[in-house]
């Protein structure tokens, strides 16, 4: 356990080194071998690939959730290039029939560049994605980001119900945090949290995050708010099944697509609602770290792929 969460951490870190992304990037050697990785867990690098194996999914009875990838972005006229994207891609849905929420990092659309060209672009997607019978979910990001966060979520939902939020149980924060977005309408998506954070702010991964995880998910239940529990984590299913939370119709499970796809579909078969979280995008490679750190032995995969070959994870849901 010790070696795992070193290795966590130390890939963590390695994910938000700029020098190394670009070296991978360019390397006509290694980058090759990073898609064919990335693969299992990315549906592709264009909206009609999210929007394809959504289809799939969709049909497979699971809910969906769609990202363009991307976030601190630093000049505006990317911020707008990416609020385009996700207005295209809202559009496309849109005419297809297709039910998805669409997820996003504010840092993406302008948060990194100027708060104001974030709400203002949040704004925009918002009343879209209304228009096209969607949804929007706010990611969480660094804590240090989390009160501007929080601040345009505000808002923007009392003006469009359609916007939801993401909390990290591991902030010592969220617990206040949760209780002030009761009095907000948009659905509340709980995730333990992928950041290193100062710990003196935080809980580590233990049995106490645990703990606080299924607290906040009690307090959602009583105070009959939408929420999804977006966990990967079978000790955390196996309570919140037990307390019948599940089967609440403001409550579903919410993975990330090819992370625990036989979880998924058993939940799935159960009868109980799963949404799939499908990103699609050339920006993959903090999203293919991020994923590799949650779960160590997702090395394993991806060396396997590597050597095997491009695999998607379509077939296993």
């Amino acid at each position: 356990m010790v070696i795992e969460k070193q290795f966590a951490d130390g890939l963590k870190s390695i994910a938000r080194n700029l020098d190394i992304k670009e070296y991978i990037q360019q390397s006509p050697e290694l980058y090759p071998l990073f898609q064919k990785s990335v693969k299992r867990f990315v549906t592709g690098e264009s909206k009609e690939d999210g929007i394809s194996i959504g289809d799939q999914l969709i049909h497979k009875g699971y809910r969906i959730s769609l990202e363009f990838i991307g976030e601190n972005t630093i000049t505006k006229e990317e911020c707008v290039r990416a609020k385009e994207e996700f207005i295209a891609l809202m559009k496309e849905c849109g005419n297809r029939g297709i039910s998805s929420r669409i997820s996003l990092d504010l840092s993406h659309i302008g948060l990194s560049v100027n708060p104001e060209l974030a709400y203002e672009s949040l704004l925009e997607l918002a009343k879209v994605a209304q228009s096209n019978g969607l949804s929007l979910m706010i990611s969480m990001e660094e804590s240090a980001k989390t009160d501007q966060i929080l601040s345009i979520y505000k808002r923007v939902v009392s003006e469009y119900s359609n916007v939801g939020v993401t909390l990290q149980a591991q902030l010592h924060r969220t617990l206040d945090d949760i209780n002030e977005l009761f009095n907000y309408s948009g659905a509340i998506r709980l995730v333990k949290g992928a950041y290193q954070e100062p710990s003196d702010i935080c809980i580590p991964r233990s049995d106490k995050l645990d703990e606080r995880y299924i607290q906040l998910v009690d307090l959602c239940v009583k105070a009959n708010h939408q929420v999804s529990i977006a966990s990967h984590d079978e000790v955390i299913y196996k309570q919140v099944i037990e307390r019948g939370y599940l089967q609440n119709p403001n409550v579903e499970a919410e993975m990330l697509y090819g992370i625990r796809p036989d979880l998924s579909k058993k939940l799935k078969d159960d009868g109980l609602a799963v949404r799939v979280y499908l990103t699609y995008g050339v920006e993959w490679y903090l999203y293919l770290c991020h994923r590799i750190a949650e779960y160590p032995p997702n090395i394993y995969i991806a060396i396997t792929d590597m050597i095997q070959g491009e695999k998607d994870s379509t077939q296993l849901y």
